[in-house]
């Protein structure tokens, strides 16, 4: 637990681009020490105070001896988890900010944390400026800065609070149309190969909205269509077996924000139905009530795949598709923009140096062309993860693509591959323990699925 003088200082000067830093304070609830101290320097620049704590027992105790702005909370935590002892804030009548962070995989978790009143979720592993982005919203600065901005939006300024980084046509164009559609209630569906940034671009669209509610994202796959009614709209007590008190819903908690809805292609087609009603109507009903409730919504959809034809082949509604893609936005695949790769390498250095506390590498252009001539079927997560890879390791691009490491050329290798392989396992198993044990987590930060992190590690456990 770091302590500190709870009499905040002012901040630093901002940055040209940044919005100037207030006499806020933060406190930072998280088992792992390398995660909090990451959040510590990101925020730096703009917080006064920043408090650390590794459990909410600590925490309870710095909250009881100064006053906080802001909380960010890991939902998995030691001991009390996060969520419990939001409740008994709340239960207290204390209504500071929470943020908390979680395993983009985590649905229930989401869904829980929203329920106690989250202010914003942040998937894992993050970006530094994601989470600044989230706290300035949260401390009331988007606001302040939208208005400020309004008159002259700029595509500069918008790739610059977005997250969208290139100097492309294609990136360009998006943004544009980003900065064009935001301010309006209209729906939009982002479609793009996996890994192009689809949420990126959603939030974006929140962000520039001027919408006071919250950004709520949601991946339609991932909850079982037994509960995805509930799960959207909430439900009363007794509604069916098992439902004991009346529940909240998704759309509930995005009331006056926007509502993300990520692989809508994978939604079952009777959830469908009720989708586009509520679309129409802008008002929901919860499971087992007779009552309707009116909801300001505002959604944006996302998918990787053809619904046009998902719908010639019947697995999507002809008549919700033609409803959601009022405008579209395609993300461009990596290769599509190749100009734009060596910005984007250069950019997620620089990010990801900072947040590992290193000195950023230079890369040189034979490393820069093979980044161009790379295929980048993860599409921008994978050169993220590689140029990670690549400052874990202390390596070149060109020694790390593909989810493994090579030390040395192909012409100097050995006939055997026991070096490699207890390189590859020394990384996997490092990036593990990175991630706190979340495999899911782990894979991402790899580029490597799931099933193939949990075979090596049962293959390793067996020896």
């Amino acid at each position: 637990m770091l302590v500190e003088n709870c009499s905040p200082q002012p901040a630093a000067a901002a940055r040209n681009n940044e919005v100037s830093p207030r006499m806020m304070s933060v406190l930072i609830v998280d088992a792992e020490a390398q995660q909090s101290e990451l959040l510590r320097r990101g925020l730096q620049n703009h917080c006064g105070l920043i408090e650390i704590a590794e459990d909410t027992a600590s925490a309870e105790i710095l909250r009881l001896k100064c006053h906080f702005n802001l909380i960010i909370a890991d939902i998995q935590l030691p001991g009390r988890s996060a969520i419990e002892w939001v409740v008994e804030l709340r239960e207290r009548g204390c209504d500071t900010a929470v943020i908390f962070m979680l395993a983009d995989s985590d649905v229930e978790a989401s869904i829980a944390a929203l329920r106690v009143g989250a202010a914003d979720l942040i998937t894992k592993p993050f970006d530094i400026e994601q989470v600044t982005a989230s706290v300035l919203r949260c401390m009331g600065r988007e606001q302040a800065s939208t208005e400020s901005q309004a008159a002259s939006p700029g595509i500069e300024n918008l790739s610059a609070q977005s997250g969208l980084v290139g100097e492309g046509d294609l990136i360009k164009s998006v943004g544009e149309v980003i900065r064009r559609v935001a301010p309006m209630p209209s729906t939009v569906m982002i479609e793009g190969e996996s890994g192009t940034g689809k949420e990126l671009a959603a939030r974006a669209i929140h962000q520039w909205s001027g919408r006071s509610g919250a950004f709520v994202p949601i991946n339609c796959g991932a909850i079982s269509a037994e509960l995805i009614e509930s799960e959207f709209f909430g439900h009363v007590k007794g509604a069916f077996t098992g439902a004991h008190q009346v529940r909240k819903g998704l759309f509930t908690y995005a009331d006056g924000g926007t509502l993300f809805l990520d692989e809508i292609g994978e939604m079952p087609l009777s959830m469908q139905a009720h989708l586009l009603r509520v679309l129409e109507e802008r008002a929901i009903r919860p499971v087992g009530s007779n009552r309707e409730i009116a909801v300001d919504v505002r959604i944006v959809a996302a998918t990787n795949r053809d619904l046009d034809a998902e719908v010639k082949a019947g697995n999507f509604r002809a008549d919700l598709y033609f409803r959601l893609n009022v405008l579209s936005i395609r993300m461009p695949a990596l290769r599509e923009i190749e100009d734009d790769i060596a910005v984007l390498a250069r950019h997620f250095v620089h990010a990801i140096a900072r947040d590992l506390g290193v000195k950023p590498p230079e890369l040189g252009d034979a490393e820069m062309n093979y980044l161009r001539t790379h295929d980048w079927p993860g599409n921008v997560r994978e050169l993220k993860n590689v140029i990670e890879r690549c400052l874990l390791l202390n390596s070149k691009p060109s020694q790390c693509i593909g989810g493994g490491f090579s030390a040395i050329s192909d012409a100097d290798a050995p006939e055997d591959d026991v070096a490699l392989a207890g390189i590859e396992k020394k990384h996997i198993l490092k990036v593990l323990e990175m991630e706190g044990g979340n495999k899911s987590a782990a894979a991402r930060r790899l580029g490597i699925a799931r099933k193939t992190l949990e075979r090596k590690v049962r293959a390793w456990a067996q020896q």
